[in-house]
């Protein structure tokens, strides 16, 4: 990648990663699921009008739709409003990479390679031991509300697999449309909605940071560097969300890192980013392999 490509995927870790600071600042205004529902209006309203629809079938753009942004968001925000961390949510969320393999290999009948295995036995371990941590002086519930969220990207994961968006930000938009909807309709019947009353500038930044900053410029950067550059150049760099992310909330909401945290986090980001190294490394072995076709053949 050129340097300034990696700038800009190191941006877009860091907006990813600030983004669950953010997410504490507007679930204090705002109930989480209604919170949600207002993110999507703001990211699908009024950039639907201007991108068109992705040449995707509506059965997939609605699939994603309910289970990333109506499942996935709502177990996180729920479990961020119960009381889950705003830094160790944006590691734990990082589990979505087993859950993908799992239901891949389901699914997609994709057998995991040895090394992805490893990887993914260590992850889980690290979680493992965040959540043991966690559990001794914390309910559980926010934690396991984070893993479910995980769950959910993963299935959206294989979903987006079958779906093969070409652009993933008029994708994302239209996803978001097809969110707000139920999202609002759960808000209706489960909370209380009289927050749009008192609407403040805290609230409206929140909104527009997770819905313009996040939601669209980020997955709109992601997009353009997976198209320039293949995915496993680009994929690693989403490791350091979580970098940015526990940081973020040890700097600005004063959360406390336990030492068997911050190594337990060491160790969840150390088993996701070997299938990444291992698969860069059998990459370039295999195009140095390749014998050179003379011109004209």
């Amino acid at each position: 990648m050129s340097p300034r490509h990696v700038l800009l995927a190191l941006l877009v870790a860091a907006i990813w990663g600030f983004n669950f600071v953010v997410l504490k600042a507007g679930l204090d205004e705002f109930p989480p699921i209604l919170f949600s529902a207002l993110r999507f209006l703001a990211a699908a309203v009024p950039a639907i009008f201007f991108v068109g629809r992705p040449s995707v079938p509506w059965r997939w753009i609605i699939a994603v739709g309910l289970v990333l942004g109506v499942a996935k968001f709502s177990f996180l925000f729920i479990g961020l409003d119960a009381g889950m961390p705003a830094g160790l949510s944006s590691l734990v969320l990082q589990s979505q990479v087993i859950f993908t393999a799992v239901f891949a290999a389901v699914v997609l009948r994709e057998r995991p390679k040895p090394v992805q295995i490893a990887g993914i036995g260590l992850a889980v371990a690290g979680i493992g031991l965040i959540a043991w941590d966690y559990g001794m002086s914390s309910p559980l519930l926010g934690f396991l509300l984070v893993v479910a969220a995980a769950a959910c990207w993963g299935v959206s994961n294989v979903l987006m697999r079958y779906a093969r968006p070409a652009d993933t930000l008029r994708f994302m938009v239209w996803v978001s449309a097809v969110a707000v909807l139920p999202l609002f309709l759960l808000a209706f019947l489960t909370e209380d909605l009289s927050a749009l009353g008192g609407l403040d500038w805290t609230g409206v930044g929140a909104i527009g940071y997770v819905a313009w900053i996040s939601t669209l410029l980020g997955f709109g950067v992601w997009g353009f560097l997976l198209r320039r550059y293949e995915s496993s150049v680009v994929a690693p760099f989403s490791l350091l969300v979580p970098v940015f992310g526990m940081f973020s909330a040890w700097a600005f909401l004063g959360e406390d890192l336990t030492v068997l945290r911050t190594a337990a986090g060491g160790v969840v980001l150390l088993g996701l980013a070997i299938p990444q190294l291992a698969g860069r490394r059998a990459a370039r072995a295999e195009a140095r392999r390749e014998p050179l076709v003379p011109a004209g053949r």
